[in-house]
């Protein structure tokens, strides 16, 4: 199970912190990603990390403003994001890889949650 937790309404230039709980299976071993999907558009990739927390790689649109790590004691991946603008607007998902290395296709995930919406008025 995956499950997304943080979303919100925030004005321009707010922060946010997202949470992704991932029960059963081997979290530790695993890579994990954060992606968006804005209404009418398609999913974007948005942040990996690899299984150990050591490696992340980023979107050029979030570079810089978006942070993804990993907890593997709380099975627990984050993605603070900063800076937000209204074109952040979309609902978030984390998605689980059952491999140890970083993915920016999102046909190399397994399992995603139901996502988390967030908001960003200008």
């Amino acid at each position: 199970q995956v499950v997304e937790s943080g979303g919100g309404l925030v004005q321009t230039g707010a922060s946010l912190r997202l949470s992704c709980v991932v029960s059963g299976g081997s979290f530790s071993s695993y890579a994990m990603g954060w992606f968006r999907q804005a209404p009418g558009k398609g999913r974007e990739f948005l942040a990996t990390i690899n299984w150990n927390g050591e490696n992340a790689s980023y979107a050029d649109s979030v570079k810089g403003r978006f942070t993804i790590s990993k907890d593997n004691l709380e099975n627990t991946v984050y993605l603070q994001m900063t800076s937000l603008q209204p074109e952040d607007t979309a609902r978030y998902y984390c998605a689980v890889e059952t491999a140890p290395t970083r993915s920016w296709s999102e046909h190399d995930y397994d399992y995603w949650g139901q996502g988390t919406q967030v908001t960003v008025s200008s």
